[in-house]
């Protein structure tokens, strides 16, 4: 089949940002200027298209990653615009994630009031690991206390990005009416039904000096990425908009820009020329570089070309099940052609499976098409093997790409079945969650037999259970939120474990060196082998690290999992009859065991980020509160008339924080928490975790 679309008139953009900066309002005025919707669906109104599930228009927030497609005519030319809307609380952060590792460019949306937020932070960390490009879109300019000068300071200084500002705001707050583009050099006016319609006009005198002044910066900051047009403009040369456009588009594509734009999504200004910017600035899957993976059977690594003659290759990014269709595998095409009805490998699994449905989605509604060509992002039907992180690919060329990385959860709750029916429809509804979502995970607790779900935070564990009761008729008694703590060692230590056991027939040896070292916060687990001589036949020693990964699954100290350190198997015998794969893991498992005790091992508790915005007569009764509760202030400032408050806090000591906020502020302060690292609980901390458990 001929392409609808050529890859240049393609691009594959998310919307993400702090919660409650505007991403969803921006989303649902891109659908309607598009033409996608005939109606602007509103999140205060529980009516956003893209916020399609019950718990998010009852919230007022985005859950879940909603994937749509779009059409906007730029220059007489017609471009598809394949959007993904991520949520902004971090809670959900691996929906963000996971989007990022398949788009080729991002819109991150600022408040206009606020400015660069936790959540902006973390969303453009994600951002900067995968590369991608960026463009800046300041919302919210025509609320009080608004500060277009200010959020672009913040851009630069907290994130270090080297911005470039193509349009200006014309009045500020209440008297916000519309932009000055800098490229036209005209004021823009959205007038008509909703803002649809684009009026230009020339620049009143009394901002003719102000704009010029802002073309002159955005001019110098553009010609710094072109050597020959900066010689160019300090010959006082003209320097015309179609080479600045150029330039700045190649700048932005090699991150080394950002251009800001500014509006008001609410208020129906700005979205059209956010629209124009996606088009002129950020990249096609042409303009991103060819994928990288490896291949399977040989290990080595390979190429493919963002071509739809290069063999078929595909990274599935997320699954969600349709009430209607059931399982949806969503994936992104980088490379070759796949029609519906095909056999195709999944490479990570090893599997071969016929995918006989593909369709493309709009939030929850969906369209059935018979071929996806390279660059586009559509959804398989009902696919037995794939999961998160999946490679799928051409049968004959098989190719694993690198999969998104997740979080491990820091939250855990007791989750009990009410009933006998309840407790056979857990098990199935548990499965199915924990396929959509790569930060939840289930294990059962071996002293007490509990059930123990875990996530990133209160919320994601409140949607959880909310899902459980609606969409599988799960009800379940549910108990207090538990932190996710973790054990590591202080000191080096090495141990020798003897396993032997005669029994009538043949008995069982395996014997071990083992060195434990702790290493870095975050670094996780190493295993280094250093036999030499084949003391130790190499077909035993997978079985000597499965050892250690059971044991340090459940640590010495209180239970917990054990991290950050690296064991090396130096030594070692084994006995030509009696050892074997058993005797050398059980071997491994009580090596670890006792290098845990003897390496002096400690705990380590989650560490949160949290930002709290207060009125400032509430400062000192906050700042007591915060102190109380074991938290580390890093700095107080001031943002329009209020006090932002900058610390980090165990997350032991902020259950049920957002009562006792309010309680202290009247219900006039608000707070975001993310999680940040793990650090060592205080001693006397710890021996109540430890009594507490045992």
């Amino acid at each position: 089949m001929p392409r609808e679309f050529s890859l240049e008139q393609t691009r594959n953009i998310g919307f993400i940002a702090h919660i409650d900066a505007g991403k969803t309002t921006v989303s649902e005025r891109v659908l309607y200027y598009t033409g996608k919707t005939y109606k602007i669906g509103e999140v205060h109104e529980g009516t956003a298209v893209m916020d399609w599930m019950e718990q998010e228009r009852e919230r007022g927030i985005t859950i879940t990653a909603a994937a749509t497609t779009c059409y906007w005519d730029l220059n007489n030319k017609k471009y598809r615009i394949n959007i993904i809307d991520t949520p902004g609380h971090i809670d959900f952060t691996a929906e963000v994630q996971r989007s990022l590792r398949v788009l080729d460019g991002a819109v991150v949306i600022f408040d206009g009031v606020a400015g660069v937020e936790p959540q902006s932070e973390t969303v453009w960390r994600q951002a900067d690991k995968f590369n991608v490009p960026r463009i800046a879109f300041i919302n919210k300019l025509d609320r009080t206390g608004a500060d277009w000068k200010a959020d672009i300071k913040s851009i630069r200084d907290k994130l270090g990005a080297k911005t470039v500002v193509i349009n200006i705001p014309i009045g500020i707050e209440d008297k916000f009416e519309g932009i000055i583009d800098l490229f036209k050099m005209k004021e823009i006016a959205f007038v008509g039904e909703m803002g649809s319609k684009i009026k230009e006009k020339e620049i009143r005198t009394e901002l003719q000096g102000k704009a010029k002044e802002w073309r002159g910066k955005m001019i110098e900051q553009i010609i710094e990425s072109d050597e020959e047009l900066m010689r160019q403009y300090f010959d006082g040369k003209e320097i015309n908009n179609d080479n600045l456009k150029k330039i700045l588009r190649k700048a932005t594509i090699e991150n080394k820009v950002i251009p800001v734009l500014c509006g008001t999504a609410l208020k129906n200004k700005g979205i059209q020329t956010l629209l124009d910017a996606v088009i002129e600035y950020l990249p096609s899957p042409l303009e991103v570089s060819n994928i990288i993976g490896t291949n399977p059977k040989t290990g080595e690594e390979e190429t493919r070309e963002v071509k739809d003659t290069d063999p078929f290759c595909a990274l599935v990014f997320k699954i969600s099940t349709d009430p209607f269709v059931g399982k949806l595998a969503f994936f992104r095409v980088y490379s070759g052609t796949f029609k519906a009805g095909e056999t195709i490998l999944n490479a990570t699994k090893s599997d071969k499976e016929r995918v006989g449905r593909i369709v493309r989605m709009h939030a929850q509604a969906r369209e059935e098409v018979k071929e996806v060509n390279v660059g586009d992002i559509a959804a398989a039907v009902g696919p037995k093997t794939f999961q998160t992180g999946d490679t799928i690919c051409d049968l004959a060329k098989p190719i694993i790409l690198e999969p998104p990385t997740f979080p491990e959860p820091v939250i855990s709750v007791a989750i009990e079945p009410k009933t006998k029916a309840d407790q056979e429809k857990l098990g199935m509804a548990m499965s199915r969650l924990t396929e959509e979502d790569p930060t939840f995970k289930i294990k059962t607790d071996s002293e007490t037999g509990q059930t123990l779900i875990s996530g990133m935070g209160e919320l994601h564990l409140e949607i959880i259970v909310d899902r459980l009761k609606r969409e599988f008729g799960v009800e379940a008694s549910v108990g207090k939120p538990q932190v996710a703590y973790k054990e590591t060692i202080t000191m080096s230590t090495r141990v020798e474990t003897k396993y032997i056991k005669q029994t009538g027939g043949r008995g069982q040896y395996g014997h071990v060196r083992l060195e434990v070292i702790p290493q870095e916060r975050g670094k996780g687990f190493e295993f280094v082998n250093k036999i030499k001589g084949g003391v130790i036949p190499s077909e035993f020693i997978p079985w000597v690290e499965k050892g250690i990964k059971q044991a340090m699954g459940k640590g010495e100290l209180a239970g917990y999992p054990v991290v950050d350190f690296c064991a090396i198997l130096f030594d070692g015998s084994y006995h030509e009859v009696d050892s074997s794969n058993i005797a050398f893991e059980i071997a491994g498992r009580m090596a670890f065991q006792e290098g845990e005790r003897r390496a002096k091992p400690t705990l380590l508790e989650p560490i949160m980020k949290l930002e709290v915005v207060i009125p400032a007569e509430f400062l000192g009764d906050v700042m007591g509160d915060l102190n109380g509760r074991r938290a580390k202030i890093d700095e107080v400032s001031d943002r329009a008339n209020t006090k932002v408050i900058d610390a980090s806090v165990p997350l032991a000591n902020m259950f049920g924080y957002a009562t006792g906020i309010r309680s202290l502020t009247t219900g006039r302060g608000s707070f975001t928490m993310e999680y940040s690292h793990y650090d060592e609980v205080p001693q006397y901390i710890q021996q109540e975790i430890i009594s507490g458990k045992k």
